[in-house]
């Protein structure tokens, strides 16, 4: 017997004779009604930018976090759900601080986005250890510092995560993608980065951009009294700056 595409959509892991599982499809999809985020690598730090998009004049603008501080060395914002990121990021945040109990060190960027991807994982129809019965309609960007460098990651709901150079997720992805194919070059600053992002959300907001709906982050390497390097700084920026 022979299922139909409905049956398809509703079983989360029944692949359809196509080799597809819709409903990672659908969550993918959800993400593309997020607001925008996007993520750029450079050799001196890493930088995030997000667009804080408000559903109504009557919500308090600082209640919008688009971007969420992991660790010291370690941020990330996200596109899709907010309900679904609250608690991929909380899974980061206590792998973090689980890590550096264990070991004393920070934890490796990679290893941070590796545990939240095994988490997006764990959906499932009979599977009793699973915790969810849907995949979770959220795409993140982690980015930070350690002692690889830089680093920036996107993670997608299906979890697969990707080291990149620059990337953007949410709404305008897509346009936003292409102006950071042609303007980013491997010799870029952090200015320079602040900039590109800056003038990519000024393309693709349909508000002005401002620093009420705009949040920027740069993550950067910086040295102690001692002239130790220590994997992070975290600093959180103004868009008008």
């Amino acid at each position: 017997m022979f299922l139909t595409r409905s049956e398809y959509d509703r079983g989360v892991n029944t692949f359809s004779p196509e080799g597809r599982l819709f409903q990672v499809e659908y969550a993918i999809e959800a993400v593309k009604l997020g607001s925008t985020s996007i993520g750029i690598r450079t050799d001196e730090g890493v930088l995030l930018a997000a667009e804080k998009r408000s559903t109504s004049k009557l919500m308090v603008n600082d209640a919008i976090e688009k971007i969420s501080k992991v660790d010291e060395h370690v941020g990330v914002t996200f596109a899709g759900l907010i309900a679904d990121s609250r608690t991929l990021v909380e899974r980061a945040q206590i792998e973090a601080q689980n890590f550096w109990f264990t070991y004393n060190r920070k934890i490796r960027i990679e290893d941070v986005t590796q545990s939240v991807a095994n988490l997006a994982l764990q959906f499932g129809d009979d599977d009793v250890k699973a915790s969810m019965s849907r995949p979770f309609g959220v795409a993140m960007l982690f980015a930070g510092v350690d002692q690889d460098g830089a680093k920036l990651f996107h993670l997608d709901p299906s979890g697969t995560f990707i080291d990149c150079k620059a990337k953007s997720i949410g709404a305008a992805s897509d346009g936003a993608e292409q102006s950071l194919k042609e303007q980013y070059h491997d010799n870029m600053t952090l200015k320079e980065a602040l900039k590109v992002a800056l003038a990519i959300l000024k393309q693709v907001m349909e508000e002005k951009l401002n620093s009420a709906n705009v949040e920027v982050v740069v993550i950067k390497p910086v040295k102690d009294s001692k002239g130790k390097q220590n994997f992070y700084g975290f600093e959180v920026k103004n868009s008008e700056d």
